[in-house]
């Protein structure tokens, strides 16, 4: 159980499947589709897999060892949890927000980074849509629900063309390493 906890602390998402696992797939499909990059650990190609498999079986109330996903460290569930959260209300209305302009922050207004990460964009002459999330009735679960899609911390959750880009530490890579500009260039605007 050493070696899960440690490869499920390595990235904000976590999945650990088999090659052979439909099920395994779709989640896959899901999170990439939300635009997640979760990391992907196929036990049947690890040789310790097996011994993972054995202490991923039962361990968390689950009838099955794969797949099971692990968000910021956390174990969030197996294909029936993730899939069924997925369906639900809330994460619906995260999705409508993240998709509602070109890019889009949800913040928190108390949240230095959001508005430093807000800050950024518009230097780089856009002009994001901002839901500060703190006066929503809903605000804990779409922290979580943001946390489950793949955030690293659920504020400033970063969307671009209705895909997750991430957090501040995504953003900022992406900046430094010269692919923020290409990926925000169709929102950008020329009278800014």
């Amino acid at each position: 159980m050493e070696r899960v906890r440690d490869l499920a602390s390595k990235k904000a998402a976590v999945i650990f499947t088999k090659s052979s696992c439909c099920m395994c797939h779709s989640i896959k499909t899901l999170f990439y589709e939300l635009g997640a990059s979760p990391a992907v650990h196929e036990l049947d190609k690890d040789p310790q897999g097996r011994d993972m498999e054995q202490a991923l079986f039962g361990a968390f109330g689950s009838t099955q060892a794969v797949p099971a996903v692990f968000i910021g460290g956390r174990y969030v569930g197996s294909a029936k949890d993730i899939i069924s959260f997925h369906t639900s209300d809330l994460m619906d209305k995260v999705m409508r927000m993240s998709s509602e302009r070109g890019v889009v922050i949800i913040t928190k207004s108390s949240c230095c980074l959001c508005y430093a990460v807000q800050i950024l964009f518009r230097d780089l002459r856009v002009q994001p849509t901002v839901h500060e999330i703190d006066t929503d009735p809903d605000c804990r679960e779409i922290e979580k629900a943001l946390l489950r899609i793949g955030c690293s911390t659920a504020v400033p959750a970063v969307f671009v063309g209705g895909k997750l880009v991430g957090s501040t530490n995504e953003v900022m890579s992406l900046h430094l390493s010269g692919s923020l500009v290409p990926l925000i260039k169709p929102y950008q605007s020329l009278l800014y």
